[in-house]
């Protein structure tokens, strides 16, 4: 009897408690930066959002982590980066870190009413029961009477497709648009980027009916609020780019008075915080306001809320697979200079991405490129890449001047450099492995797991990395000798700093390169053909290309294995061309560990037999 009267005494506290926990709703949209009126930008239009802005705290710098919305999400909905969990690329899927639980969860076990309104698009498995409802239909009026709620309504009509949607009625004024200085200055240009910030105004509407419902219900001075985008601008070199411009998003907070216990320091009506925040920081942030204090596995800071923690000198970013294109960049900021790091500088900015290439902008732009018509801001694009960058936002909205080389920013570049290496090592990332080599090695655990484990050789992979990526020709010896590494990513990365340094690198190793040919990692081997293939003469082109088709045959290969191959056929040019009959008789389906890959072989698949 009186264990019965603890486990009810137990669960009024516990509704009590629930009961007196503010309401937090999360008022999301798509693709657009901080382009509004309360931001300080003049041509945008967003009266609702900058409304709610005057009696809110403004961020000035907050960072999605990613520029495209899954890993975003992806982020958000973990609290972990995904470069550490191995949900980065985009359309990913991979398991959630054992013991850790979506932030929904841990709220709902506090007695909140979740609700997601609706787009998820995370790269991690949901482990278990998240929401209490995530539907078109998903509402906090659901909710048990007297119970908080948690409510995410996600408006998509800010999304990078609706730039190119025809006919539109044009609210912008095109001539008044500002073209930033890596685009060109031209009419398909100037639409593109009036009709984004008709869509802008579009999504602050779907803001403003969502305030409204929430004030009609008597309902706004019991209710944090946060108002945010997913990632950066949809125009191109915005999205999918770790610059500030894919990674800035708005973000506005409205906390009542009743709960003014929860607000930062720094909070006043119509504020703004100088602090530097990013998506890995929302998931303890929304614990902390609940009163939960975030599990220490938990990547990000709290900066609001009971449990909020110190001020963070810098924010992360990064870049991997984008669709059916293989990538990967890291990059850093502290409010003022943007340091990025490209591992992969062989490859040019302006991979062909199917579906980016839908904007007229990307259309044109390449274009003008192939004509000779670009200046060196706007043609940079289309080349391959430094090893790093860095750029001054105070001086350098557009990130064009690359200050990296100038001895001046000596000190700064070190310290970005340091910030970014150490960054990395903390948090263990496994990002820095070939796709296909998260599921070889977690198939009994998790990317995340086995990268923290003792025998992880996180270090040396990280070291063979920067060193493949720096270019410098004095480490082909040291890359040459790390082939026959007993670490997969460490050959891998070996071959591809070798492959990095051309025609002399690569021959120099053409036996080692040659016996990787029957490597156990599809990685590996791909990346041995490709360098040969590349550098090498006509008896070894003549070699791999069989192997190459082979490898991109999805019936008898892993789709991870398929999509490396047939990148690598691509990059091979016109080299390629004798496999035109292989390429036209290649199955366009096979085995995927989840619908999400299925997309990009048929994709890659497409644009080889167009060009050859």
């Amino acid at each position: 009897m009186r264990s019965l009267l603890f486990l009810a005494l137990f669960y009024l506290v516990a509704q009590t408690q629930a009961q007196n926990k503010p309401n937090i709703l999360w008022l999301t949209s798509e693709d657009h930066g901080p382009h509004m009126g309360c931001y300080g930008d003049a041509y945008a239009t967003t009266p609702n959002v900058d409304a709610l802005a005057k009696k809110a705290l403004l961020y000035k710098f907050c960072w999605s982590n990613a520029p495209v919305c899954a890993p975003a999400r992806t982020t958000l909905i973990s609290g972990l980066y995904p470069t550490s969990t191995g949900g980065e690329h985009m359309r990913s899927m991979v398991k959630m870190p054992r013991g850790t639980k979506m932030y929904p969860q841990f709220l709902r076990e506090a007695g909140y009413y979740c609700t997601n309104n609706s787009k998820t698009d995370y790269n991690l498995e949901e482990p278990g029961k998240v929401w209490d409802e995530s539907s078109a239909t998903a509402h906090w009026k659901n909710r048990p009477d007297g119970a908080p709620f948690f409510a995410i309504f996600n408006s998509m009509k800010s999304h990078e497709s609706q730039i190119r949607t025809r006919p539109h009625q044009q609210i912008h004024d095109p001539a008044k648009a500002r073209v930033p200085a890596y685009h060109p200055d031209t009419s398909e240009v100037r639409r593109d980027w009036a009709q984004y910030y008709d869509t802008v105004t579009a999504a602050d509407a779907d803001a403003g009916q969502r305030l409204k419902e929430l004030e009609d219900a008597g309902l706004t001075e019991d209710t944090i609020i946060f108002y945010y985008a997913d990632h950066g601008s949809g125009m191109p070199r915005s999205k999918r780019w770790p610059y500030n411009s894919g990674l800035q998003v708005p973000l506005v907070v409205y906390i009542p008075e009743k709960y003014k216990d929860l607000r930062p320091p720094e909070y006043k009506a119509g504020g703004t915080s100088q602090r530097l925040v990013s998506f890995v920081d929302f998931a303890p942030t929304v614990l902390s306001i609940a009163g939960i204090a975030a599990p220490d596995w938990m990547q990000g800071h709290a900066f609001l809320g009971k449990f909020t923690a110190p001020v963070q000198p810098y924010v992360y970013g990064f870049r991997g697979r984008m669709d059916e294109r293989y990538d990967c960049v890291r990059s850093v900021s502290d409010g003022r200079y943007v340091y990025i790091r490209n591992f992969r500088p062989d490859k040019i900015y302006g991979q062909h991405i199917n579906y980016m290439w839908q904007t007229p902008t990307t259309a044109v732009w390449e274009k003008l490129f192939k004509e000779g018509k670009l200046n060196a801001a706007q043609a940079a694009f289309w080349n391959t890449k430094p090893v790093e960058e860095l750029y001054d936002l105070q001086s350098d909205r557009d990130e064009v001047n690359n200050l990296a080389l100038l001895p001046q920013n000596a000190d700064i570049l070190a310290k970005m450099r340091v910030a970014l290496h150490n960054h990395q090592l903390q948090i263990r990332d496994v990002g820095l492995l070939p796709e296909g080599e998260f599921y070889r090695r977690s198939a009994n655990t998790t990317p995340y797991d086995f990268a923290h484990e003792a025998a992880f050789p996180m270090e040396k992979i990280l070291a063979t990395a920067e060193l493949a990526a720096s270019l410098k020709p004095e480490a082909t010896p040291q890359l040459k000798n790390a082939l026959s590494d007993a670490e997969s990513a460490v050959r891998y990365w070996a071959v591809l700093g070798l492959m990095m340094r051309g025609t002399l690198a690569v021959n120099g190793a053409r036996d080692e390169l040659t016996k990787l040919w029957n490597d156990e990692s599809p990685d590996v081997k791909i990346a041995a053909a490709e360098a040969l293939g590349r550098y090498g003469n006509d008896a070894d082109l003549n070699r791999i290309l069989p192997l190459l088709g082979q490898w991109a045959n999805w019936k008898n290969n892993d789709v991870f294995t398929v999509m490396a191959a047939l990148n690598a056929i691509d990059a091979l040019g016109n080299k390629s061309a004798s496999l035109k009959e292989t390429i036209n008789a290649l199955p366009e389906d096979g085995p995927a560990p989840n619908p999400r890959y299925k997309e990009y072989p048929p994709r890659l698949l497409e644009e080889l037999k167009a060009k050859l």
